[in-house]
């Protein structure tokens, strides 16, 4: 029978799947995987369902990562942590803030799983999960090998890392470690944290502003389905964004290490005149230009196409392609948008 894939994605999209399996360890998980390698069917395997558009009947299993536990060491300077995957990120930051392992603070109510978090190398005002990450614990699908990278062997970039790359559809992350400094430097740089005071601020007052930023602009996935932010901010060359700002002089840009710039989506959709645009049966959020949503059972081909229209509008406006962030899963596997 058919199973519906609703409940395991935020967007809230009721596409189904052929079988769905939940694994609660890594013997689990190479048991399932297994199953469906005998029997030559699609494979997906899915975290907290939060970077993923379902545009069709996936015609093969889903495997449902559910695998929890963190273990901790510590030494002279440093807290080492290491996660399962299927742990959710959001409480796995959280679980920091409260023994007292900071660094992490930034990156809160960030939707989805911890193993999710270095594929996309997460991040979110000014921090970006690989400043952390130590090491990436993988399952290699061809020969349910385990094996680990260092942090350097991950190859990370922005909302980059070799398993969007050389390892995409080769490796299932069972575990994530990371290392948090005693010695905590709080990261100020961006917008709303600016205000903050350097000298006086905790990591308790970094959470909580993240957090009621992030709830004033996100709507709530149980309440309106959405993937959070749906493009990547472009990063362009200096001498584009030099030209653009002799016409938008507020156009939101950070210096990035070689040189280049790294745009806001959320400025060029919201000044291309597309915050709170409505198509059918879904939107761009009001409150936040980056986020679509789902405003009555829409499909997932509504949103890509939603998708695709601001894509357009944005490139003939500013000479800039954007590019989404949420994978875009169709019958048998991942797609292009």
């Amino acid at each position: 029978m058919p199973v519906s894939l609703k409940p395991f994605n935020t967007l809230s999209l009721d596409q189904n799947c052929h079988q769905l399996i939940s694994v609660a360890n890594v013997n689990d998980l190479k048991v399932a995987i297994e199953h469906v390698q005998n029997q030559q069917l699609p494979m997906l395997i899915l975290g907290g369902g939060s970077n993923v558009v379902f545009t069709q009947d996936f015609e093969g299993v889903v495997i449902k990562q559910e695998t929890k536990g963190i273990e901790v060491k510590e030494e002279a300077d440093s807290y080492y942590i290491k996660v399962q995957a299927g742990e959710d990120w959001h409480s796995f930051v959280e679980y920091c803030l409260v023994n007292g392992y900071h660094g992490l603070e930034n990156l809160a109510l960030i939707p989805g799983t911890v193993g999710a978090a270095p594929i996309q190398n997460i991040g979110a005002y000014g921090v970006e999960v690989n400043q952390f990450c130590e090491r990436v614990n993988y399952l290699e699908l061809k020969n349910l090998e385990c094996h680990s990278l260092s942090n350097e062997q991950c190859k990370f970039g922005y909302r980059e890392s070799i398993f969007k790359d050389e390892l995409k559809n080769q490796v299932v992350i069972t575990s994530v470690e990371f290392r948090l400094p005693k010695l905590w430097q709080p990261n100020l740089k961006y917008g709303p944290l600016q205000h903050l005071d350097a000298n006086t601020v905790t990591p308790q007052d970094v959470f909580r502003t993240v957090c009621e930023v992030r709830m004033s602009k996100l709507p709530d996935p149980a309440e309106l389905g959405n993937v959070g932010s749906f493009f990547k901010n472009p990063v362009i060359k200096a001498g584009q964004y030099v030209e653009l700002l002799k016409t938008y002089s507020d156009l939101v840009g950070y210096a990035q290490a070689d040189g280049t710039i790294k745009v806001a989506a959320g400025w060029l959709i919201d000044e291309a005149g597309l915050k709170g645009f409505t198509q059918g049966r879904v939107a761009v959020h009001d409150k936040q230009a980056l986020v679509l949503v789902n405003l009555d059972n829409a499909q997932g081909a509504e949103i890509c196409q939603l998708a695709e229209h601001i894509i357009e509008i944005v490139t003939a406006k500013f000479g800039i392609r954007l590019e989404a962030e949420p994978r875009i899963i169709g019958s048998k596997g991942e797609v292009q948008l």
